[in-house]
């Protein structure tokens, strides 16, 4: 009977609701928040432009009664907040309305270039994170040496050179005279269209249709754009790492590692370095984020058909809802990575279960 009742004791002292659901609730709830905020401002953003959306659509030589008329299908001539409810109720349901520059659904164009500035962020990330990271660690281990202070001057330059920059060096040195890579564009102009796209990825998919010259042309259009967007996030990474393992080898529990007869290796990498991977997981999270709304000079350099060169065209063309719609789509992968950093603290961080 006493156990019993220590049962039930304990079942009603348990928590309700769960502690994860409440978790749950409070992550879903901050990404709404978030993404409400994203969408106001970009409606705000649109609004306030010196762009009027009527004249981009019925021209500048528009009749008065044309241009009502097309005023009042646009809902422009209700108060603010009632277009805005009716903004937010068209992106819930998927429609950014349709881009003038393409006569297509904006979702379908963004579905169409997305993949491709995906694909392209997501090797120059791993091209920063594989060559950073170990060069941060180790100029902190040599600090002092020739090692610092050429990794120190490689993030130096990463961050003084302008993208634009050193997109057109690399097309005139590795492309026009030495040949070693391919131009403009994912693909050679023969193999345009030859791939059934499957993921949007050019990799991907012609690695799932097993054709093999195709991705060999795909590897030699991406590798020059994505290495210089690695290098980019390569200066982030490894100074930021070199920062914080810097902080970490003076610590005293270091110190005591190193006393107690671990080895260099152990103590760099069992011990420093364990401690600063939540810390890395933002960093390149951040630059994850960076790489996907930030290519723009790159994709439009080398002709990249992303989400970047797709809304710079946009803008140019005073096609709004297109902007908007990149716009949104961006926000939302920053706020999807936060979200994939925190669950990765719970993994690395023992604190944070």
């Amino acid at each position: 009977m006493a156990a019993t009742g220590k049962a039930q004791e304990g079942r009603a002292r348990a928590p309700f609701p769960p502690r994860w659901v409440k978790r749950t609730g409070m992550t879903l709830g901050s990404i709404a928040i978030t993404m409400l905020g994203l969408l106001f401002v970009t409606f705000l953003i649109g609004r306030v432009m010196p762009i009027d959306p009527v004249l981009a659509i019925a021209g500048e030589r528009a009749s008065p009664e044309v241009y009502d008329r097309v005023h009042q299908e646009l809902g422009l001539d209700r108060p603010l907040m009632v277009q805005f409810w009716f903004y937010l109720q068209d992106v819930l349901r998927g429609d950014f309305g349709t881009s003038l520059l393409t006569a297509r659904p904006v979702s379908e164009d963004i579905a169409r270039v997305f993949p491709a500035t995906l694909e392209l962020a997501t090797l120059g990330t791993l091209i920063g994170v594989l060559l950073g990271v170990p060069l941060g660690v180790l100029a902190a281990v040599r600090r002092g040496s020739w090692i610092d202070q050429v990794a120190r001057v490689v993030a130096l330059v990463g961050y003084s050179m302008p993208i634009f920059w050193l997109g057109l060096m690399g097309l005139l040195i590795f492309y026009g005279i030495l040949g070693w890579v391919g131009g403009p564009g994912r693909l050679s102009i023969f193999y345009d269209g030859m791939i059934e796209p499957v993921t949007g990825m050019i990799l991907i998919d012609s690695a799932l249709a097993g054709d093999w010259t195709v991705f060999r042309d795909a590897v030699n259009h991406i590798v020059l754009p994505a290495s210089l967007l690695g290098y980019y996030s390569l200066a982030y990474i490894s100074r930021m790492t070199r920062s914080f393992m810097l902080e970490q080898m003076s610590a005293e529990y270091v110190t005591t590692a190193r006393v107690k007869g671990l080895s260099e290796r152990a103590v760099i990498w069992n011990h420093a370095f364990r401690n600063i991977r939540v810390q890395l997981i933002t960093v390149i999270a951040l630059s994850y984020a960076g790489l996907l709304e930030g290519s723009v000079l790159t994709e439009i350099i080398f002709a990249w058909p992303g989400i970047g060169s797709y809304i710079t065209n946009a803008l140019l063309s005073a096609d709004m809802s297109a902007v908007l719609g990149g716009t949104v789509v961006v926000g939302l992968a920053f706020v999807l990575l936060n979200v994939f950093s925190d669950l990765l603290y719970k993994v690395f961080d023992p604190r944070a279960k």
